[in-house]
């Protein structure tokens, strides 16, 4: 079910809108559009309450239903709080069980990086990201 939500911009752009209608999101600026026939871009924000906001880019390659490539960041009152990205860090052993996908965390948060489970290329992150945030705000 979640490889077809990668197959087109439509499908996609259906799926994140639906996601969206929740009482803890604010407001978005997220667009998808189409690079060619077989690829596009999803890029923007999501206001929450309390300050919090999820800057979100993905490249998708809609032919093989797959991110391509992402960077999550999610801020409170301008401070980054956490982001999440695929660079591969292979000479790191304690991120291997979810290589390459890692979340960056404080302190110093440049180089203190954890696995990412759950995110993936093949399958929307999305529902994981605002999940974790709508936690954060209740905790």
């Amino acid at each position: 079910m979640n490889a077809n939500l990668l197959s087109s911009v439509a499908t996609y752009s259906q799926f994140m809108a639906g996601l969206f209608d929740r009482p803890t999101i604010e407001r978005s600026t997220i667009t998808v559009w189409p690079v060619s026939p077989y690829t596009g871009i999803v890029e923007g924000e999501l206001f929450f309450a309390d300050g919090v906001r999820l800057r979100m880019r993905e490249e998708l390659d809609f032919d093989e239903q797959l991110i391509t490539s992402y960077g999550y960041e999610v801020y409170q009152h301008g401070e980054k709080l956490y982001w999440y990205d695929d660079f591969p860090h292979p000479n790191d052993p304690t991120l291997a069980s979810t290589h390459p996908h890692h979340k960056h965390i404080p302190p110093n948060i440049k180089r203190h990086r954890i696995p990412a489970p759950g995110i993936r290329f093949d399958a929307p992150n999305l529902p994981q990201l605002i999940a974790e945030i709508e936690a954060l705000l209740v905790g």
